[in-house]
């Protein structure tokens, strides 16, 4: 699993027990999926399908430093479907898991579009290709 993101917890991010608000993670967690589905299959109108249970199992509090890992598990015709790890930087503890995130593109009428893709695909392999 790669993680790229990180967040640091800040006032605002926290609910009135003084831990982070698991929406605001849930907002992070969405935004990743897509940003990383995006680069993926190259369509920037990806959305969110499904998310299966999430599994809260510590949190964090003001000051810490998460962050956020994504594995894509599968690709479907126009989906990507991905599993997500949150971890608390300074606990070293799990904070949250979802074993299954399917994001799909979309075309200009809002409906699947096939991207043709079959495995992860990293940019600086793209740009490599092109150039030789």
């Amino acid at each position: 699993m790669n993680f790229h993101t990180r967040k640091w917890i800040k006032p605002e991010d926290l609910n009135p027990n003084g831990t982070l608000f698991g929406g605001r993670l849930l907002e992070w967690i969405d935004e990743e999926a897509a940003l990383y589905t995006i680069i993926q299959i190259e369509n920037p109108r990806s959305v969110t399908k499904y998310m299966s249970e999430i599994d809260f199992r510590a949190s964090a509090k003001k000051g810490d430093i998460i962050e956020i890992g994504l594995e894509a598990t599968k690709f479907g015709t126009a989906s990507v479907t991905l599993k997500c790890e949150v971890r608390n930087k300074m606990t070293r503890e799990t904070i949250i898991t979802i074993e299954r995130i399917v994001m799909v593109g979309l075309d200009e009428e809002g409906k699947p579009q096939p991207h043709g893709k079959t495995e992860i695909e990293y940019v600086k392999n793209r740009l490599g290709a092109s150039t030789e």
